[in-house]
């Protein structure tokens, strides 16, 4: 039986992919734009991406209308796949929206966690720092990433999970072009590291305080990109 066949059910519809597979797609994929290793402005295709990553083509278009509704990706009819460019201007617009969001999800994961969540909070802390410390920026990316969707599951508040999570990869990818230039890699850890701390001691005003300091550094790298001095 060829793949194609194996992909249909009833009525000639095609079989809905692998939750897994397209959520392992999605993050794959994600990490090559994050890391530049899809620069922006390329054209991709879904057969080469599922020739890269190991993974099948449509776990591999899941993921891609996922990265477009993120911002990261723009499917062109006919014409290809695009790896979003990237605006200081909309990252402003964005910061403008995490600084709330990050900021009721702190709190109320600091109130709401459990106590498996408190302490992975406290050793993604820990491994942030020695990341940075390290010099390893994929590492820390890894974590980043571990550290907001962790932070959204612990808050229990579905409508502000919904409504971050399209904006965290868009802000790793800024970063991750710009911060040799005009970020201090152990720094950033730092500031995530006390986001994360007081969460895991339950400290709801530490936590919000320690989110408002952190979109308060990003902010400043944000803008620091445009002009450096």
């Amino acid at each position: 039986m060829s793949s194609a066949a194996r992909r249909k059910t009833n009525g000639g519809r095609e079989k809905a992919p692998d939750a897994s597979l397209t959520e392992r797609a999605y993050r794959a994929l994600e990490e090559l734009i994050v890391t530049l290793q899809l620069p922006p402005g390329s054209v991709v295709s879904e057969a080469a991406l599922s020739q890269r990553t190991g993974i099948g083509r449509t776990p591999i278009r899941e993921a891609l209308q996922r990265l477009a509704r993120e911002h990261l990706m723009v499917v062109l009819p006919r014409r290809g796949i695009l790896v979003a460019g990237v605006d200081v201007r909309r990252q402003l617009l964005l910061l403008e929206v995490r600084r709330e969001l990050e900021r009721l999800l702190a709190r109320s994961a600091a109130k709401r966690a459990t106590e498996a969540e408190r302490k992975r909070f406290a050793e993604i802390a820990d491994e942030m720092e020695a990341a940075a410390a390290r010099g390893d920026d994929i590492a820390f990316m890894r974590l980043d990433r571990e550290f907001n969707r962790l932070t959204s599951q612990a808050a229990h508040n579905e409508f502000a999970e919904t409504a971050m999570a399209p904006l965290h990869a868009v802000s790793r990818r800024f970063y991750y072009i710009h911060y040799q230039q005009v970020a201090d890699l152990e720094l950033t850890a730092r500031q995530h590291a006390d986001v994360a701390r007081a969460i895991a001691k339950g400290d709801r005003d530490g936590a919000g305080q320690a989110s408002d300091r952190l979109l308060d550094y990003i902010e400043e790298f944000t803008r620091a990109t445009v002009d450096p001095t």
